[in-house]
């Protein structure tokens, strides 16, 4: 463990990338929902330019009225606000701007711009890539290390086996929390989201009593 960082320094790191990520795209960092989302491309790219088609609050509400009236068969010119009663005093359109504005304003971000979370996963990528290369200690291997082979198995089937069913897992268990351990334990910790704190509690607990499992009991 001589050649790696003190835990310090590494900490230090993942606060750095964590802020810088948050300042940058003012979203939360996650690598499970990045994978998900640069998977399914064509979907997101889809959505992404339905997003700038209605960026306009009024062109929504247009075509929420078009829609509206198409499929229930109204006519196209009918109002879209519903009647007052009467003796109310019907606001002027002026003073129901700000509304809008403010309902707008309180609402949260979508998810960041597809090409930043591909560059997202890229860089983590050539970053382990380069630091490797630097360090020397690169090379291929098909293997999960002499720890693994001593306490798991050496049967490279059984091997691809167990790992094919423990990523199975942890995605599933991803999609279960809503994020992974850079998501709830870096950012969703930081900002002491509730949720977050009990995912990264179980996240750890968990760990610790295999770790616990594999070294003292199996």
């Amino acid at each position: 463990m001589s050649g790696y960082w003190p835990w310090w320094a590494g900490a230090a790191g993942l606060a750095l990338i964590t802020i810088n990520y948050a300042l940058a795209t003012d979203r939360s960092f996650g690598v499970s929902s990045a994978w998900d989302r640069v998977l399914h491309w064509r979907r997101e790219r889809r959505l992404e330019r339905m997003d700038e088609e209605f960026t306009d609050e009024r062109a929504l509400a247009d075509a929420l009225a078009a829609a509206t009236a198409e499929h229930f068969g109204t006519s196209p010119a009918a109002p879209t606000v519903p009647p007052v009663p009467y003796g109310t005093s019907q606001l002027l359109e002026t003073d129901a701007e700000p509304t809008v504005s403010e309902d707008t304003s309180v609402t949260s971000p979508g998810p960041a711009p597809l090409v930043t979370q591909a560059a997202l996963l890229v860089s983590i990528f050539f970053g382990g890539l380069i630091a490797a290369v630097t360090s020397g200690r690169f090379h291929l291997r098909l293997d999960m290390g002499p720890g693994f082979r001593n306490v798991v198995t050496a049967n490279p089937a059984t091997m691809t086996v167990l790992l094919f069913i423990g990523g199975v897992l942890v995605g599933f268990g991803t999609r279960l929390a809503g994020g992974c351990s850079s998501g709830h334990g870096l950012n969703g910790c930081g900002r002491l989201r509730p949720v977050s704190l009990v995912a990264t509690a179980v996240f750890f607990g968990t760990a610790v009593a295999v770790s616990f499992l594999l070294w003292k009991v199996i």
